[in-house]
């Protein structure tokens, strides 16, 4: 995420150092690249958001798998240990 922002502030800073003299064109698209860096800050924050909760559900999956291979294997019904 953090590379993505920094892209996107770099590209803003190149974009700024190579127009000298703004006209009002310009200000206008400048406008417009930073609105499009913040919305893409937002989405990247959504991502890594999603992203825990993703790996926080899979770690609850795989303990849930843990025990049940623990129940299994003590019942007797799988697991090798007959």
């Amino acid at each position: 995420m953090k590379r993505f922002v920094f892209a996107a502030a770099a590209i803003l800073a190149c974009h700024a150092s190579t127009q000298g003299q703004a006209v009002p064109a310009n200000a206008q698209q400048d406008q417009q690249i930073i609105a499009l860096a913040k919305e893409l800050q937002v989405q990247q924050a959504a991502i890594a958001e999603n992203q825990a909760k993703i790996e926080a559900k899979l770690a609850a999956l795989a303990e849930a798998l843990r025990i049940a291979r623990i129940y299994t294997s003590r019942s007797g019904q799988g697991g090798g240990n007959n």
